[in-house]
């Protein structure tokens, strides 16, 4: 059994929807991240960075004979495909190009897109520079997925982790203020990862956070709010 510290986030979502297509058991240890959840001692054991999502895997002992813990989204990912032998190709330029895709979301999907909902939705003061900076390499960012799909299904080949990865954070993309609308062939692979059993099932783990947000309007302002709190250390 898998253990999942978790919460409502792209990359939290990264977590849930690999564990969904690659049909294992878990269970979800959700946590407020804007209550400081991923802060505690007990967490701070799992991931010493203090960042959600993590994994303890009890079907295997560390030295100490406990579960064994993985933190860092895109690790976790590549630790869970090697255990099944699950979306990641087993021959070396197969696993390479994936593995490239994953770290291109870690490494500029993710941070890009990361800063710009910073600026965009949460810092307490409109940053302009800062706003148009990030969104415009967020949109840049978006045209190397674009420019990847044309005449692809999906990223890498078959649907792999680079797609989880990356669909997690891109379909976010209104959140950040940058629009998909131009870019076709990346829209039609957001919308073809929407309708997959599994990728349904992973957003909502630990909740489904766009339900919570529509049934009750002020649900956007508490969400910034915390959010804010997290970045300033109180409430902005």
């Amino acid at each position: 059994m898998i253990d999942l510290y978790t919460a409502a986030t792209p990359n939290g979502w990264k977590a849930s929807v690999t564990l969904e297509e690659m049909g294992l058991d878990y269970t979800v240890k959700a946590l407020d991240i804007s209550e400081g959840d991923q802060k505690q001692p007990d967490f701070l054991k799992i991931n010493p960075n203090g960042r959600i999502p993590a994994i303890v895997d009890h079907d295997v002992k560390d030295a100490n004979g406990d579960g064994f813990a993985v933190f860092e989204s895109g690790a976790l990912m590549i630790y869970l495909a090697e255990k099944t032998g699950k979306l990641l190709p087993p021959d070396a330029q197969g696993r390479s190009k994936v593995i490239q895709w994953l770290m291109f979301q870690m490494g500029g999907i993710g941070p890009m897109m990361g800063q710009a909902n910073v600026f965009y939705r949460y810092f307490p003061e409109k940053i302009q520079p800062a706003i148009d900076r990030y969104q415009n390499e967020t949109a840049r960012l978006f045209g190397v997925l674009d420019g990847a799909l044309a005449g692809n299904e999906y990223l890498a080949g078959d649907y792999s982790l680079a797609d989880i990865a990356n669909w997690c954070w891109v379909r976010t993309h209104a959140w950040s203020g940058v629009e998909i609308e131009p870019f076709e062939n990346l829209r039609r692979w957001v919308e073809t990862i929407a309708k997959r059993p599994a990728a349904i099932a992973g957003l909502n783990v630990p909740y489904n956070l766009e339900e919570r947000m529509r049934a009750q309007a002020e649900n956007q302002e508490e969400f910034k709010r915390n959010a804010r709190k997290m970045l300033v250390g109180k409430d902005g």
